[in-house]
C-alpha cells in the first residue's frame, strides 16, 4: 500500500510543478518589449535622443495613468538593443510596472543603461529575438513588440519570414520609424519604399497593429511616449494606422 502511495505522488509530481509554474505568472495588462535600433546608421546623439526618449516616457503622468487604468493596473515591460542579424542586448530586463515608483525605476534603469553602437540593420533578428522573449514571469491579453529604427533591414533573414512567425505567435508588431536627416553610410538606391511605407507595410502586423512616424530625431521623444500611451490602453481605441510627429 506504502509503495502504490508513493508511486501514485512521484507520477502526480510533473503535473503539480506544471500546475505551479503556471499560476506562478504573473498577470498584466500588456507584455511590451521595446526594441531600439542602435545600427551605425544612429550616430551617439541621435542613440541618446532615442534613450532619453524612453525614459522620459516612463516619467510622464500620463503614461503612468494609461498604465494603472487598466483592469490589472499593471504591465510588464522590457528592453532591448538591436542591429546586426545576432546582435541583440537586453539592456532592462522584464520589469512589473504598476506605478509612479516602478515606472520611474525603469526610467532610471534606461538612463544607466549602456550606450553601443554596431553595424548593420536586422529588423528580422530583432523580431525572432523578441518573439524568443515573451512568457518568462509574466502572462498578459496582449505581446506586443514596439520596434523603432532608422533603417530597412539589410542583415539576416528575410523580414516577412521573420514577420509571419511573430504573427503566428500571437504576437503585434508596432513599429516607430525615424526619418532621419542624414543619410546611413550604407544607403542605396535599390528600388526601396521610404522608410515609413517600408515599416507601414513589411514590418508592422497583428490586431490593432499601428506605425509612429517622427520626423527626425528631434522629434522621437514626442513620438514614442504617444506611441507607448497607446499601446498600453486598456481599450485601444481605433486610431489612424500611421501617425506622425514633426
Amino acid at each position: 500500500m506504502l509503495r502504490r502511495t508513493l508511486l501514485g505522488a512521484a507520477l502526480a509530481t510533473p503535473a503539480l510543478l506544471r500546475t505551479t509554474k503556471a499560476s506562478a505568472d504573473t498577470p498584466v495588462d500588456v507584455e511590451l518589449i521595446l526594441a531600439v535600433d542602435v545600427s551605425r546608421s544612429v550616430d551617439p546623439e541621435e542613440q541618446e535622443l532615442q534613450f532619453t526618449g524612453y525614459e522620459n516616457a516612463f516619467r510622464d503622468p500620463r503614461l503612468i495613468e494609461g498604465i494603472v487604468g487598466g483592469p490589472v493596473g499593471a504591465i510588464a515591460c522590457m528592453m532591448f538593443t538591436w542591429s546586426d542579424w545576432h546582435i541583440q542586448n537586453v539592456v532592462v530586463p522584464w520589469t512589473k510596472l504598476d506605478g509612479a515608483k516602478t515606472a520611474h525605476g525603469f526610467a532610471d534603469a534606461i538612463a544607466a543603461a549602456p550606450r553601443r553602437t554596431w553595424l548593420y540593420t536586422s529588423i528580422s533578428g530583432a523580431m525572432d529575438f523578441a518573439a524568443k522573449q515573451f512568457g518568462q514571469g509574466f502572462e498578459g491579453s496582449r505581446k506586443v513588440v514596439d520596434i523603432s529604427g532608422d533603417g530597412v533591414s539589410n542583415s539576416g533573414r528575410p523580414v516577412a519570414e521573420a514577420r509571419e512567425d511573430a504573427l503566428a505567435q500571437g504576437i503585434v508588431l508596432n513599429g516607430l520609424a525615424v526619418l532621419d536627416r542624414q543619410p546611413s553610410p550604407f544607403a542605396q538606391n535599390n528600388g526601396l519604399p521610404p522608410l515609413d511605407e517600408y515599416y507601414r507595410d513589411e514590418v508592422i502586423g497583428g490586431p490593432g497593429a499601428f506605425l509612429v512616424v517622427a520626423e527626425g530625431f528631434d522629434a522621437f521623444e514626442a513620438a514614442v511616449r504617444r506611441k507607448i500611451i497607446r499601446e498600453i490602453a486598456a481599450r485601444p481605441a481605433p486610431g489612424d494606422r500611421v501617425e506622425r510627429f514633426a
